[in-house]
């Protein structure tokens, strides 16, 4: 069980593809805002084409993969991939359009390629044995924390190195390369025997996994507000706010870092209570960046809470294939996908509205103890799932036993049976 297990050549066609149709969804926010901000009032036109792009993710990311066909999955893939183009395109071309067309090829930009992540990852675990699954999940990792450490570097250099417009129009070239890529990978992926349920019952198969959703985007929202108040706490410690950018690469980093080590060995302890170990500990981290004055204490708190939200998050996506079916995989990939953008969206206002009328330090230990609560409701919810589970077998197995049990006094007849 080592990362030679993963190395192959389709492996390494489907990062190619992965990097290029997640890079577009990191870079977006930002190069929304830096699109329309020299426009009047530019910060909130781009703060809403931004959020009208989350909310295309967050509709799209469950109602496309409840779509998503194991067995024609490329198609899916192609087609969402061909609308993200589209949009992104249509943002870069159309880039003094009027607002509304803006948020509306935003939310194109957003909505249609929403349940890639799912499909790619289902994709690359059916391309390794499964006693990789791990491993793969830590490569995935390490290649988006790549992806979310060059995107910020990548959009800000280019739309003031260039024209506002790039950034967008290479997230459109860079979809349409991805979908180059699929065509040099497998049609589809495992479990598609096992996709034979119908819709109904798949939504039903996808709620009773909430609490991995829950605890999943429990540990996005608490990063995620860390990461919305960095500046702001920065400058309430006298620090200047142009090192957020540095420290927020290098928690990036070490997210990267966190997933290499995390699929190293196997980790003792069911993945429940390694993901409560791990978010507690990112908790902890989070909650000393927020009470450390000095700079180099606050980056040093930012790496090492990345490198225990990494490992969180491999547990959360592991735990989900214990908990659905694999045909179900996807769509349960692209639900926890809904779940964190919401998180996301939810923590943006959270922390607008907090830091009117606290500290930004107090912010964070708010969004600290609001991510422990729901870490604490999907362990609780995980711990009551398994719970039930056991007492199901349990009692299928006496019926199965009081079944194959001899009736008294009919043993000559059972035997004959």
């Amino acid at each position: 069980m080592t990362y030679r297990d993963v190395a192959s050549q389709q492996v390494l066609i489907w990062a190619g593809a992965a990097v290029a149709a997640r890079m577009p969804v990191a870079m977006a926010p930002l190069a929304l805002v830096f699109l329309v901000r020299e426009r009047p009032g530019g910060y909130s036109l781009g703060a809403a084409l931004a959020a009208a792009y989350v909310l295309g993710e967050i509709a799209g990311a469950p109602v496309l993969g409840m779509r998503l066909d194991p067995a024609r999955g490329r198609r899916h893939l192609t087609l969402g991939l061909a609308g993200g183009a589209v949009g992104f395109a249509g943002l870069g071309v159309l880039a003094g359009a009027h607002p509304l067309v803006l948020g509306a090829f935003a939310f194109l930009a957003g909505a249609a390629p929403a349940a890639v992540a799912g499909g790619q990852r289902t994709l690359l675990t059916s391309l390794i044995p499964e006693r990789a699954v791990a491993q793969a999940l830590s490569t995935e990792s390490m290649l988006m924390s790549g992806v979310w450490a060059v995107s910020p570097v990548a959009v800000a250099g280019l739309a003031l190195g260039i024209a506002p417009r790039v950034p967008l129009l290479l997230g459109a070239a860079l979809m349409a390369a991805a979908i180059v890529g699929h065509r040099l990978l497998p049609a589809g992926w495992g479990g598609a025997h096992e996709d034979g349920d119908t819709g109904r019952v798949k939504v039903r198969v996808l709620v009773r996994a909430w609490p991995v959703y829950v605890t999943g985007a429990a540990s996005l929202t608490l990063l995620g507000l860390a990461e919305l108040t960095l500046p702001a706490l920065l400058e309430q410690r006298g620090i200047g706010v142009g090192w957020s950018g540095p420290m927020l690469a290098g928690l990036a980093v070490g997210a990267g870092v966190g997933a290499f080590l995390y699929g190293l060995r196997s980790w003792p302890g069911r993945l429940r209570t390694r993901s409560v170990v791990l978010m507690g500990g990112m908790s902890a981290f989070v909650a000393l960046a927020a009470l450390i004055p000095g700079a180099a204490g606050i980056a040093v708190a930012l790496v090492l809470a990345g490198t225990l939200q990494s490992g969180a998050l491999i547990t959360r996506n592991l735990s989900l294939r214990e908990a659905v079916p694999p045909g179900a995989l996807a769509a349960g990939y692209s639900v926890m996908y809904a779940a964190a953008g919401a998180g996301y969206a939810a923590t943006g206002s959270l922390a607008g509205t907090l830091l009117q009328v606290v500290a930004p330090s107090t912010a964070i230990l708010a969004g600290v103890g609001l991510g422990l609560l729901l870490m604490a409701l999907g362990w609780w919810g995980e711990s009551r799932r398994a719970v039930s589970g056991a007492a199901r077998g349990a009692a299928v197995g006496v019926a199965a036993g009081a079944e194959g049990a001899p009736i008294a006094g009919g043993g000559d007849a059972e035997r004959r049976l």
